[in-house]
């Protein structure tokens, strides 16, 4: 128990010492790519990834979003819809999820698909955390960065900006 912790601490002070260049101020992002698998997401400038964030996703990550509640991460094309500064988050970037095919799906399998899937920060007064929040997957779907970096992303990625989510 007590290796754990100290595991545990160390991962912690390690995840918060981490310090990413950051992300030129002119960037406009042709699109973001998220990879599951690898838990990232690239923002990518003038066709070239140009920076890599860590991404905490969905409790249940293996597979795409079937249903609401299912607390999956949506696979497929979706657009960055809007700006959200009032999320529960810190900022968000709402997605346009659900697209044509996650509702012929959801219809398929008679099963609401769900909505409200965004790239987020972290909840208020769990900015602490830093990237060690990556160490587990504990959103209901959403693709969560740090307070920065959807800071960042924010700027970098207006509405229309294309995120590919990947398996």
């Amino acid at each position: 128990m007590l290796r754990a912790a100290l595991a545990a601490l160390a991962a912690l002070a390690l995840a918060a010492a981490a310090v990413a260049e950051p992300l030129p101020r002119a960037v406009t992002a042709d699109r973001l790519v998220v990879r599951k698998q690898d838990r990232t997401l690239a923002l990518y400038w003038h066709g070239a990834p140009l920076k890599t964030y860590r991404v905490a996703l969905g409790g249940q990550p293996l597979g795409a979003k079937q249903a609401r509640g299912d607390e999956r991460t949506p696979e497929g094309r979706y657009t960055v819809v809007k700006h959200r500064k009032n999320s529960m988050f810190h900022e968000a970037l709402e997605l346009s999820y659900p697209n044509a095919d996650d509702k012929a799906r959801a219809r398929a399998a008679g099963v609401p698909p769900g909505a409200g899937i965004e790239i987020h920060g972290l909840r208020e007064g769990f900015e602490w955390l830093g990237s060690a929040h990556t160490l587990f997957d504990w959103t209901d779907g959403c693709i969560a960065v740090t307070n920065t970096e959807i800071d960042e992303l924010v700027r970098a990625a207006p509405p229309g900006t294309i995120v590919e989510i990947l398996p």
